[in-house]
């Protein structure tokens, strides 16, 4: 079982291991802090987002990955059921956790990600969906119906 809690004195440095993964950075979600945890190259994927054309309610969160992930796979979504059926609490990143990791993997305190374009879960309209470029961080917004890459990862709460 993956823990879903971890005391703040027990996190390890960033970059290192934790859970399933690797601790890449500290965040604030809804009055909570959180550790996220990139899961590695080895639960990376390739595929569309979803449907082009479908408005995908509940998935334009910049900051919520894990609810909108939730958002996409009612809707249909083939990257967010493959991402969930990795394992409980697993989800894509949202726009602005994925430029987080962006900014780990610029800080080498995480590695393994492909110079591509990277899916987030943030839904920029009913045609178009978030990315991130892993060769130089531009972010922007692709057709969902294209095939990109995407970084499963999973939050951990951190307890004060």
């Amino acid at each position: 079982m993956t823990i879903t809690t971890i005391k703040a004195a027990e996190l390890p440095a960033i970059g290192q291991a934790l859970a399933d993964g690797i601790f890449a950075y500290r965040y604030w979600l809804n009055g909570s802090e959180y550790a996220l945890v990139d899961l590695g190259t080895e639960r990376e994927f390739f595929g569309e987002w979803g449907e082009y054309g479908q408005d995908v309610e509940g998935a334009t969160s910049y900051r919520d990955g894990a609810s909108n992930t939730v958002a996409m796979v009612e809707a249909g979504s083939p990257i967010a059921k493959q991402a969930m059926e990795l394992g409980e609490g697993i989800f894509i990143p949202s726009a602005l956790e994925l430029a987080g990791l962006y900014a780990a993997k610029q800080a080498a305190e995480i590695s393994g990600f492909q110079d591509r374009w990277y899916w987030s879960s943030s839904q920029y309209s009913a045609g178009l969906a978030f990315t991130v470029d892993f060769d130089d961080g531009w972010a922007g917004s692709d057709g969902k119906d294209s095939d990109f890459r995407v970084r499963p990862v999973r939050k951990i709460l951190i307890l004060q």
